[in-house]
Formats: C-alpha cells, sequence, structure tokens
C-alpha cells in the first residue's frame, strides 16, 4: 500500500482547520532548528508549481539574522510611518521581532522569464502562475509548522524591504521578495474566525 492511501483527508482536513494566524509569539524553542530546516526543505521539494517550474524560493533566518530583519523593517516604515502614529507600527514590529524566526518567500524571476521564452502562448499567465505555487508553499509551511507547535503569521513589508533585505543576505538580484512569515511559540490564542455562509460561496450541479 502507498503512502498516499494510508493518510486520510480527515487528517490533512484536520490541519487545515487547525491553521492560524498567530501574532502573538516568543522566542522559546519548541523544536529544533534542524526540524524547522527539513520541514521547510520537503515543503520546498514537493509543493507542487506549474510546468514543474519550482521557482520558489526561500531563506529561514534565525537568531541574530531573525532579528535583523525586524530592525530592517522596523526603520523602514520609520521613515514613511507619521511619527505620532508610529507607536503601533513599533508594538507590531516588536511582536514580530519576538518570534523564534522568520521565513522569507521568494520567486526566481528568472524561471518565470525563461517559461514564457520557451511557452509564449502563455506568456502572460506565468507570473500568475509562479505566485499561486507559491501560495501553496506558504500556506504548506505555515500549517506543518503548525502542527509542530508553533504559531505562525503572513506578512508583506515588501517591496518596501526589498533591496535592504537583498544586500543584507546576499539575495540573488532575481528572487523577488514575495512575503515574510514570522513563527514561534505561541503566547496568546488567535480570535474567533467568521465564515461567509458556505452556500455564497460554493456551487454544485449534479
Amino acid at each position: 500500500m502507498s503512502q498516499a492511501t494510508t493518510i486520510q483527508s480527515s487528517e490533512f482536513l484536520t490541519a487545515v482547520k487547525h491553521r492560524r494566524s498567530y501574532y502573538g509569539i516568543g522566542n522559546k524553542k519548541v523544536v529544533s532548528e534542524e526540524r524547522i530546516q527539513e520541514i521547510v526543505g520537503e515543503a520546498v521539494l514537493h509543493t507542487p508549481s506549474s510546468f514543474n517550474s519550482q521557482s520558489a524560493r526561500v531563506l529561514v533566518l534565525f537568531g541574530q539574522h531573525h532579528d535583523k530583519l525586524w530592525s530592517i523593517t522596523t526603520e523602514t516604515l520609520r521613515k514613511i510611518v507619521p511619527a505620532d502614529q508610529f507607536d503601533a507600527t513599533q508594538q507590531r514590529m516588536n511582536g514580530f521581532a519576538a518570534g523564534y524566526g522568520t521565513i522569507l518567500f521568494f520567486e526566481d524571476e528568472s524561471v518565470v522569464e525563461g517559461l514564457q521564452q520557451k511557452f509564449p502562448t502563455y506568456k502572460d499567465n506565468f507570473p500568475l502562475w509562479s505566485l499561486q505555487s507559491n501560495g501553496m508553499l506558504q500556506y504548506v509551511v505555515w500549517t506543518a509548522l503548525e502542527l509542530e507547535g508553533l504559531g505562525c503569521s503572513l506578512q508583506h513589508y515588501n517591496p518596501l524591504i526589498d533591496d535592504e533585505v537583498r544586500s543584507a543576505w546576499n539575495v540573488p538580484k532575481e528572487w523577488k521578495l514575495i512575503a515574510q512569515m514570522p513563527f514561534g511559540n505561541p503566547t496568546q490564542q488567535p480570535g474567533d474566525k467568521s465564515f461567509e455562509p458556505l452556500e455564497k460561496r460554493m456551487k454544485v450541479h449534479q
């Protein structure tokens, strides 16, 4: 019996329903850094992509590198957020910095451009498809880390921080920053989640 047939859809959907955004996180060690790297690596390898392009890239930051990212983000925002409104921004940045690490998600634009040249019929679709695949990767990582007892949220301070991130960690110029995922041990529970009626969002013909 293959591995695929031994995993029930109910187990998967339980994990899907369990995943939430955690904004209260700490830097307590929940699982090893090696385990986190393993999870992210498995997600990168096995998340599907259009034409098997495998254009997603990730950068995992721990310790001082994690701290540096949120320092860069804080100082970038300080330049554009009015001083009398910055306290709320500072608190939000402190909350992300309080975590154990951050995962940065990128798309390698050279891969996308190569596909556009090779398959001109779908030229306009490849950028969209690459973002769809990257979103799936983010979701896989997010859900898997939560199953390990970590809390995560997804942030988007790109393109404001792109240049400094590229310089600080020698990121190839072809990598376009898509999202940032701070994670850590949950220090507070997420709020209640509301749902639009399913009948409004799903139609069935049979």
